[in-house]
């Protein structure tokens, strides 16, 4: 399994991350096993038994019914791969760039937010682990630890901020500056989550831990935030409570923006940071595409918020296609929303994405196994994107095309070799 000794290894471009299987496969010679199996199914399954019933509900809640969730891994499964036979992939690559990052694979680590409900040490040992592997982290708003400690713990590795716009442009101007002298040095706006979608289990059990005071410690550590907390007569060591509420409603405050202030905020962080990437995390249409390139945005990341805002809505995948034709030669193109695997992250590269961000998986491995949880799920992940490079015939991942499909967004079938 993936012979050590192959001469091809240390002539890659990047590592043999196939070889993480032979290592798993060899541990019951050493009187050991795996850490977990990280089928997805199995994974959400162990997640359930490991997290307290708030944890589980907030990290599997969807908005609704779920029918967004559904239809995103629908999407995929419409959608199948046309191997190809007797290609030289020995020296496959599997690196690509992102805002002038050159990182292990075309995968990032989603922003999600209070991952102390997960597991103790919160964003820590995903921000280390994104390093070690050199996969690009993003570090939500809603985060449940300092920007600055997140920042330390991810080394030198490609790290991106996730902001939710509050309604104040002094605290809105203090988060980023906190990032950008952390070293954050991509800014991506969610524009899909002014406030919370409606997700029953979390309704019906009062499930909301910055409303127990617990996870709202990015904002806490904000000097502008403890200055507002201090004018409104809370004191934030004495009243933890009272200062998360207020924190997490000043993020999720169910106010929302237009495109009026897209300008105002892509000037502050240009400045602030010297011109880096401004990018819109929530594009479902075309018309919102478009309109991110009339604005100037750099990138886009077409996401249904894994099915948790709008229930019914579009795939993410399927608003993908569409999005890549109107747009994917004007403005870089991200996808995220229900990818369970690397014949997910494949699907939506062949489908026009230049970069898939992975969300749940890994927190489910912090919630099972914390540091060593989260490194076996993501290199897990990143074994099965080699191991289908090469089986599939795929020597780099400029060989991602429509053609290497056999479904189209329709369902019709494609022949494999003219696209049509």
């Amino acid at each position: 399994m993936s012979d050590p000794s192959n001469p091809n290894i240390e002539k890659r471009s990047t590592p043999q991350w196939a070889l993480y299987q032979r290592e798993n496969f060899l541990k019951a010679n050493e009187g050991q096993t795996p850490p977990f199996d990280t089928d997805p199914r199995k994974l959400e399954e162990l997640a359930r038994e490991k997290l307290s019933q708030g944890g589980w509900y907030y990290a599997s809640s969807n908005a609704g019914m779920s029918n967004t969730h559904l239809a995103n891994r629908q999407a995929f499964y419409r959608h199948r791969i046309v191997p190809r036979q007797l290609v030289d992939t020995n020296l496959r690559d599997t690196t690509t760039e992102i805002f002038g990052h050159k990182v292990s694979a075309p995968i990032g680590f989603a922003p999600i937010g209070i991952n102390k409900i997960y597991n103790p040490a919160a964003e820590i040992p995903v921000a280390k682990v994104a390093h070690e592997l050199n996969l690009p982290y993003c570090l939500s708003t809603a985060g449940s630890t300092s920007i600055e400690q997140v920042g330390a713990a991810n080394g030198t590795g490609p790290r991106f901020f996730q902001l939710y716009l509050p309604h104040d442009d002094e605290l809105t101007l203090s988060l980023l500056t906190r990032a950008w002298t952390s070293g954050f040095d991509a800014l991506i706006l969610t524009t899909d989550t002014w406030q919370l979608g409606w997700r029953h289990d979390d309704v019906a059990n009062s499930n909301y831990a910055f409303y127990r005071g617990v996870g709202a410690d990015l904002g806490l550590s904000d000097p502008v935030f403890r200055r507002r907390c201090a004018e409104a007569g809370i004191d934030v060591e004495k009243d933890p409570v009272a200062a998360s509420v207020k924190w997490i409603d000043s993020i999720w405050h169910g106010r929302a923006w237009s495109w009026e202030t897209i300008p105002w905020l892509i000037e502050k962080w240009k400045a602030l940071s010297g011109g880096r990437p401004f990018v819109i995390k929530g594009i479902q249409s075309v018309a919102d595409a478009r309109k991110c390139v009339e604005y100037g945005v750099d990138g886009i990341v077409v996401s249904n918020h894994a099915g948790r805002q709008v229930d019914g809505a579009i795939a993410s995948l399927d608003a993908l296609e569409s999005i890549v034709d109107a747009v994917g030669d004007q403005i870089y193109v991200m996808f995220d929303s229900g990818v369970r695997g690397a014949s997910d992250v494949v699907k939506a590269l062949a489908l026009g994405a230049e970069f898939v961000f992975v969300g749940r998986l890994w927190v489910w491995g912090l919630s099972i196994m914390g540091e060593e949880g989260v490194r076996h799920v993501m290199k897990s992940l990143l074994a099965d994107f080699d191991i289908l490079m090469a089986v599939g015939g795929f020597t780099s991942v400029k060989d991602f095309d429509r053609t290497m499909l056999g479904m189209s967004f329709s369902g019709s079938r494609i022949h494999p070799d003219t696209g049509f």
